[in-house]
């Protein structure tokens, strides 16, 4: 076995040199005079609304388009301010479906004072008279290139850019309107209200709805009685961007009878890591109590019963000590202690008293890098919008450089639907979110499933989390002084990947980035499948086997920041003989993107376009990569990649990158080009010109496979050293050495 490998290099960084020309229809395509003037028709309607309505001191208006746009396909000139870019007025983005469901397409909502769209009535009122008189009512992709390569003659009516703008406006959306939420709501829910030009409170008490501060968690998102809601949908639905359920019912497991007495002898702590959990409140009588540090933050006047405890003792007793009563699942992590927050009972908790508190939790903490989070909703997540709880949590793992492991939630016991979606905070897209499979590697019973807005990956792995009816079908945990009992759920598939992603990063000594992508590397494996069952797939049973590989294996990890549009290195020197390559190969990369849930479908801020593979030489002599996913994206030449295509092919905008080899039944050995390297390079895009993606650190995991099962694993190491890279083998014991020898108390007498 050979011991994962720790690669350092300065990256080379550049900015991007591209320019998109001007603007253009697709090939084929054509934008007819009528269709323009049905837009300036439906922007007059809106206008005279918002004439009437002036609540809110300016107009929201929907912008509905024709498929999936990419970024640079959406509104340029329509809604704009001047030379001011429409997307500055986004307030929320969906995806809305065809008739039959054939097709997705994205709609924006923007937020624009009157003359914007005044302006853009104008725009289309000229534009649609250009093409009715000198187009004979229809303007051809060939009609706009004649104007790139001949001029324009009508500068006085409206500049050419102008022009060209509004056509490609024109062509990429369906219409315009003013979308509104309506929905019957019986509970207190947490809703979400478009940004405005209008003081949250100010505006909310004309429309006859006065709150405390106590219910707003910020501009946009308040607590909200059902009749405050009725309220809201009756004078102003149109401000309604989302709303969800406060109260959340956690869909708990069944507990079997005691079994046998776990043994009571435990060591005492010393300065083993520690772990973070959120739960239902722990029970300090278990033997184990010593190691874990318990908070309860319920309300004093919460009563709290026996069986209220019975969750989170459990959670924590598998963090703790989870082996002990479950030899077979033994990870060689060790032990770890637990500080742990009580903010939920048996029935459930508030979405809305979380919010609250987790940022106090975690800013009070920040000793803790590994929080565990097997808490979850009985209710489903929308299509359309990340839950409150998960924006809050993905907010909080940039903010304090931590990670939660959070359990995939189970399809409660009277439901009969089988393709149930995870439920909140499952859809936090930084975190590790885990799904339950059962001892022969099926997905549990209780299985619910992703994905997250449509498109994202979630669950993002499966372990061991029991299912079935016998006690030896379950998991072994300690809930109270009784000894061990027996569940199942993914509550109890979690806490094994908190264990496993802790010794990763505080035995290890590797950042979040890549302990994720390793834990995710790891599931996938050769030829993996995504499913929205099991994710990635199922992580190894005991940490050397995430940690070392086989003897023809290589693997190794690299870090990074992106500080410019690219970030690259061309010069990884993986073994030729004979002028060829005997290896597959596999990637993982990971970072975690600032997100924005007031984006709707929208949400993260940042894309990495991740290429890894063998350097060439292109037609113009300079070096490009030869991607293992024949990843195309950003290459220079006429090459047209539809942003539907980009997102199902190479996960355009997803926050994990994994590209894999499919191992044949006969080995076909990679041609090695003139520069004898291999390259990985990151291409960093924005949602926004805010520039979140700039000193955004990613993770980068890669595995060899030597085709012919040759040991190759000293002739990489020793080329990478002859080719400036820092190499270090990372050995489990060694490290788990210094990380005791740096948590001992030094006394000086």
């Amino acid at each position: 076995m050979h011991n994962i490998l720790r690669l350092k290099k300065s990256f080379q960084s550049k900015k991007n040199g591209q320019s998109f020309g001007s603007p253009s229809l697709p090939a084929g395509s054509c934008v007819s005079s009528d269709h323009v003037y049905r837009l300036k028709e439906q922007l007059k309607s809106i206008l005279a609304y918002w004439q009437g309505d002036t609540r809110i001191n300016g107009a929201l208006v929907s912008v509905h388009y024709r498929c999936i746009v990419a970024k640079s396909n959406r509104i340029q000139k329509l809604l704009g301010k001047g030379s001011q870019s429409p997307a500055k007025s986004v307030r929320g983005a969906r995806f809305e479906y065809t008739e039959n469901y054939s097709k997705r397409c994205h709609v924006f909502t923007h937020f624009v004072a009157l003359k914007e769209i005044e302006d853009s009535i104008s725009l289309l009122e000229t534009v649609g008279a250009i093409i009715k008189t000198r187009y004979q009512g229809k303007i051809t992709a060939k009609d706009m290139a004649y104007i790139v390569d001949h001029g324009w003659g009508l500068k006085k009516k409206i500049s050419k850019s102008s022009f060209q703008k509004v056509i490609r406006d024109s062509y990429y959306v369906e219409r315009f309107d003013i979308d509104r939420q309506k929905k019957d709501i019986h509970e207190e829910s947490i809703v979400t209200i478009y940004r405005t030009n209008v003081d949250t409170k100010k505006l909310l008490s004309s429309l006859g709805i006065d709150i405390y501060d106590d219910r707003i968690i910020n501009q946009t998102m308040l607590c909200l009685t059902p009749a405050e809601i009725q309220r809201l949908q009756d004078q102003a639905s149109y401000l309604i961007s989302m709303s969800v359920t406060d109260f959340t019912k956690i869909s708990l497991e069944d507990i079997c009878t005691p079994a046998e007495a776990i043994d009571s002898l435990i060591p005492h702590p010393q300065k083993e890591p520690i772990v973070g959990v959120i739960d239902t409140p722990f029970d300090n009588t278990v033997y184990f109590h010593e190691w874990v540090d318990s908070h309860l933050m319920l309300d004093p006047n919460i009563a709290i019963h026996k069986e209220d405890y019975m969750h989170g003792t459990a959670v924590s007793s598998i963090i703790v000590d989870g082996p002990k009563g479950n030899p077979l699942l033994e990870d060689g992590c060790g032990r770890f202690r637990v500080r742990h927050f009580g903010v939920a009972t048996k029935q459930g908790f508030s979405s809305f008293t979380m919010l609250k508190q987790l940022e106090g939790i975690l800013a009070e903490n920040t000793d803790i890098r590994v929080w565990n989070l097997s808490l979850g909703s009985n209710l489903e997540i929308d299509d359309n919008f990340i839950s409150p709880v998960a924006a809050e949590l993905d907010r909080l793992q940039n903010k304090y450089d931590v990670i939660f492991v959070i359990a995939g939630t189970n399809r409660p016991a009277d439901s009969m639907e089988t393709n149930m979606r995870i439920g909140s905070p499952a859809d936090s897209l930084n975190a590790i979110v885990v799904n339950s499979v059962n001892k022969n590697r099926e997905p549990a019973s209780y299985t619910r499933v992703g994905p997250v807005l449509s498109f994202f990956h979630k669950p993002d792995i499966s372990y061991y989390g029991g299912d079935g009816s016998k006690s030896s079908d379950k998991i072994c945990v300690c809930c109270n002084n009784m000894g061990a009992m027996y569940e199942a759920g993914t509550s109890f598939a979690a806490p094994w990947i908190a264990r496993k992603l802790a010794y990763l990063i505080y035995i290890m000594g590797m950042n979040r980035e890549v302990a994720k992508a390793l834990l995710i590397d790891s599931a996938a494996g050769w030829n993996g499948t995504i499913s929205n069952r099991t994710g990635f797939g199922i992580v190894p049973v005991h940490i050397r086997d995430i940690i070392q590989t086989k003897d023809d294996e290589i693997r190794f990890f690299v870090t990074g920041t992106t500080d410019e549009y690219e970030t690259y290195d061309y010069s990884l020197p993986v073994p030729v003989v004979k002028g060829k390559y005997p290896f597959y190969a596999r990637a993982t990369l990971v970072y975690f993107p600032s997100c924005n849930r007031d984006q709707g479908v929208d949400y993260t801020c940042t894309e990495m376009d991740f290429k890894f593979g063998r350097v060439y030489k292109n037609k113009e002599g300079r070096p490009v990569i030869k991607d293992i996913k024949d990843n195309r994206q950003a290459e220079s030449g006429f090459l047209v990649i539809h942003e539907q295509e980009a997102r199902n092919e190479y996960r355009k905008w997803d926050n994990v990158k994994y590209l894999s080899d499919r191992i044949p039944d006969r080995p076909r050995e990679r041609k090695a080009y003139e520069y004898g390297m291999w390259g990985i390079d990151i291409k960093t895009k924005e949602r926004t010109n805010m520039r979140k993606g700039v000193g955004l650190t990613f993770g980068i995991v890669v595995t060899l496979k030597e085709m012919h099962q040759v040991d190759r694993y000293d002739d990489f190491f020793k080329l990478c050293q002859s080719s400036g890279w820092f190499v270090q083998a990372i050995d489990a014991q060694v490290n788990t050495e210094i990380y005791l020898t740096q948590e001992e108390d030094i006394h000086f007498e």
